[in-house]
């Protein structure tokens, strides 16, 4: 953080931990704001996760359809999934991209990392791009269900303008590829 952030920095005077589950770890903290007084701030630590923009040779992009219990409906996303603690998230790509949908590729691009949720978590979800598709078995975990589906990058483009694609970090995955497309937004890829 440079210098000249410091009249908005927040310090912790105290933490403690709401709750504790399977992978959310929910915290509540006092913290001293920057004009001397306090106040509290409720966040998610969460261990980070993956994104993959799976392209298939003939353009299309391999994607998922999957219930999600909180917004109560199927949503259309790009494979993702959580990281395991300590791991590469190259390799979380890699197993990921395998486990839901069955698909290994030839070569891999890093693009960056998003944080689709900076007001209440710490999460950094990491944008991979995967391309040489070869098909394989599903490997899902248990009581994971999806469907997978291809869609054009115009097909996600018109969803997202009529509302209809909302999940941030596909939406992101899909700006990131339209930027690579357009040769404004590099990707240096690498044997997978």
């Amino acid at each position: 953080m440079a210098e000249a952030d410091d009249h908005l920095v927040e310090l912790p005077l105290d933490s403690t931990q709401v709750y504790r589950g399977h992978f959310l770890d929910v915290r509540r903290d006092r913290v001293a704001l920057p004009d001397g007084g306090t106040a509290h701030r409720e966040y998610i630590r969460h261990p980070g996760a993956v994104m993959v923009v799976p392209l298939l040779d003939d353009g299309r992009l391999l994607m998922e359809r999957q219930y999600r219990y909180p917004m109560a409906r199927v949503m259309l996303e790009f494979p993702a999934g959580k990281l395991d603690a300590g791991e590469d998230p190259l390799r979380c790509g890699q197993r990921e991209l395998l486990e839901e949908t069955g698909h290994t590729a030839a070569e891999w691009a890093y693009a960056g990392v998003l944080h689709n949720a900076i007001a209440y978590s710490d999460e950094g979800i990491h944008i991979f791009f995967a391309r040489g598709l070869r098909q394989g078995a599903q490997r899902l975990d248990e009581g994971e269900f999806l469907e997978l589906v291809t869609r054009t990058p115009a097909e996600l483009d018109q969803l997202a303008m009529r509302g209809e694609l909302t999940d941030a970090k596909t939406l992101i995955g899909l700006l990131w590829l339209q930027r690579w497309q357009q040769g404004a937004w590099p990707l240096a890829w690498q044997a997978g």
